[in-house]
């Protein structure tokens, strides 16, 4: 059995070294939300010492909310905020000499796109035209994974080490109280529910199916290093490889 083991990085955290080690994939910031040209190398340099796959991370072009308040723009502009800052990082990994292998948006323009199609179209648009060989991560099974796949793309289904959820299957807001796990037991138990029973407890004490093929770990988390190294631990000893997505 495989799963992938991603985390957002490049995000300026001190963690992405010591992290490393433990993932599969990496979202790499574009420079957007946070960042620049010189993290993004440093990120990519980091990922081919490791063997770790490389991906986008766009988000809006606010860094004093870091990318986590959303933004109303026209669907052109949105196509034009993931496919500029694809430019970005597709100059820098040729430059390294490096693959560019996924693509997943971060923050409020991820939130957004999980509950609009049309905005999961824009952006899945943005991402084929790119490349249209490039593996688009969405929140496992939104809309952000429905219209990446009938636009063509290779998509990951992502669930989240760190993050509560919502009955309709959308992640808690960071607003509210019982958004993030904190504590890295509970991070194990909602791991290994969503990788064993398929399924997720909700923050309403239901439980509701969950599809999984990436587990995210928030590089910027309190705690992000520790839930690094314990879940790769979980993922092993129950008998799973961390490695990158495959193509379907």
């Amino acid at each position: 059995m495989m799963i992938d083991l991603n985390c957002d990085m490049g995000e300026g955290m001190p963690n992405d070294a010591a992290i490393m080690p433990y993932i599969s994939s990496a979202n790499i910031a574009c420079g957007y939300h946070a960042g620049d040209e010189t993290t993004i190398r440093k990120t990519i340099d980091l990922c081919l010492r490791h063997n770790v796959a490389i991906g986008a991370h766009p988000g809006f072009d606010d860094k004093p909310n870091f990318g986590r308040v959303p933004f109303q723009l026209s669907q052109d502009e949105y196509y034009q905020l993931v496919y500029r800052q694809l430019e970005i990082i597709q100059s820098i990994c040729k430059e390294k000499q490096a693959s560019l292998r996924h693509v997943k948006p971060h923050g409020a323009l991820y939130n957004m796109a999980a509950n609009d199609q049309t905005l999961s179209r824009v952006l899945a648009k943005a991402v084929y035209d790119f490349n249209p060989r490039l593996i688009f991560y969405g929140l496992g099974g939104s809309v952000m994974i429905q219209e990446a796949k009938a636009i063509g793309l290779a998509t990951a289904n992502e669930v989240f080490a760190d993050r509560t959820y919502q009955a309709d299957g959308t992640l808690t807001p960071r607003s509210h109280p019982s958004a993030l796990i904190q504590n890295v037991t509970q991070a194990e138990a909602q791991v290994l529910q969503m990788i064993t029973q398929k399924s997720v407890t909700t923050i309403s004490g239901e439980s509701i199916p969950i599809q999984t093929e990436t587990i995210c770990i928030h590089g910027d988390g309190e705690h992000a290093v520790i839930f690094a190294q314990a879940i790769h631990q979980l993922l092993t000893e129950n008998g799973f490889a961390i490695c990158p997505v495959t193509k379907s």
